[in-house]
């Protein structure tokens, strides 16, 4: 049983048939379900990703399920409006690289994938109306996000009441033994146990993962721009770990690395900088390399003592251009506003000199971006 239901896990629902279906020794039939409504992953994504990893990695049979028709109605979990229906135009652009990023926790040889829209949208309204028969408005109704909407005023669409009906259905129709999901999502996972049982299938069970928090200290969401994405290259994977709060260290060891919890417990007992930087490499180097580590905490060393790091990019720029559109360019930054914004805020130096002019005009020298980006440019 390992650390199957311990390891970044915050509920297990029930216990004792969990306990039962791992210790009789057969491989059990286990699924994740994700809605591709964004195109990029982050270390919160991976927590479940790594959960399924695990029981793949201890054989059982994993399925991996794309909401190709649930990400069209949009899951109200967390939403204080409701959130964009998407088209599947949509949604196959958001898998694109979704695939590939996972790739970089899971090994898909193991792993098999199925679309939800194969069954979902060959149900026709009577067998809508038998799945809505199994709850009540009052339990829809005690969700979080609804209950805070109706003392807030805003609307309660009827379609989002659907979501968990057909995330459960998803259940009962791949009749599996566990359902892994984020903590966020225990209400739609609830709702399989509930039909599969109304319809005469496996009684199954619920892992929750923790949710973690971002780089501001509030939950992870590209929303609030505090993401680690699995693709950042080293250097910015790197400054963002070093930039979450102390007391985040501890879930962030459990949840998003492969060290020990006993060597967890040594490292966090030293010193905090060199616990986090230890974080920090063991992060990178998941998804990157060794190599890439060393690089990236020598970069991270350099900056942070205020010099330029000595392999900072050195790019070519073309006479006349203006410093905002070089750096738009060059990705630095995400858009030109943000550019104005750094300048207005003293926070691009070329050299010791402050750029206080958004008409600056790109010279050689070499720069620093925010706090701890560096570039050296050339004519």
């Amino acid at each position: 049983m390992s650390e199957l239901l311990t390891k970044s896990v915050t509920n297990v629902t029930p216990k004792d048939l969990a306990e039962k279906k791992l210790k009789a020794g057969k491989p059990l039939k286990v699924y994740l379900g994700i809605d591709p409504t964004g195109s990029r992953l982050h270390v919160g994504h991976a927590v479940p990703l790594r959960k399924i990893k695990a029981f793949a990695d201890e054989g059982h049979e994993v399925i991996f399920l794309i909401g190709s028709f649930t990400a069209m109605i949009g899951d109200p979990t967390d939403r204080d409006s409701m959130r964009e229906v998407l088209t599947k135009e949509q949604i196959e652009e958001n898998f694109k690289t979704y695939k590939e990023q996972a790739s970089k926790v899971l090994d898909f040889s193991k792993i098999k994938i199925v679309y939800n829209h194969e069954w979902l949208e060959k149900l026709n309204f009577t067998d809508v109306v038998k799945l809505a028969s199994n709850f009540t408005v009052q339990q829809m109704l005690e969700r979080d996000m609804f209950e805070n909407r109706m003392k807030d005023g805003k609307p309660i669409y009827m379609h989002e009441f659907f979501y968990p009906l057909m995330q459960g259905y998803d259940s009962v129709e791949l009749d599996v033994d566990c359902e892994i999901g984020g903590n966020d999502q225990y209400f739609n996972m609830l709702a399989g146990r509930t039909l599969q049982s109304a319809m005469g299938k496996k009684e199954k069970f619920v892992v929750t993962t923790k949710l973690i928090e971002g780089t501001d200290g509030r939950k992870m969401s590209k929303t609030y721009n505090n993401c680690i994405y699995l693709d950042d290259e080293p250097n910015d994977m790197f400054g963002k770990v070093m930039r979450i709060n102390d007391d985040l260290m501890e879930t962030y060891f459990e949840c998003c690395t492969d060290v020990s919890a006993s060597e967890v417990k040594t490292i966090l007992s030293g010193e905090p900088r060199a616990a986090k930087i230890q974080l920090a490499r063991e992060i990178v180097t998941l998804y990157h390399s060794a190599d890439a580590a060393d690089a990236a905490e020598k970069y991270y060393n350099e900056a942070a003592a205020g010099d330029v790091p000595s392999d900072a990019p050195e790019v070519k720029a073309k006479k006349g251009t203006l410093l905002i559109d070089f750096l738009v360019e060059q990705n630095l930054v995400k858009s030109k506003s943000e550019a104005r914004r750094l300048i207005e805020q003293g926070g691009i130096k070329m050299g010791d000199t402050v750029i206080d002019s958004l008409d600056t005009v790109v010279a050689e020298g070499e720069y620093k971006i925010g706090k701890r980006k560096f570039i050296k440019i050339t004519i």
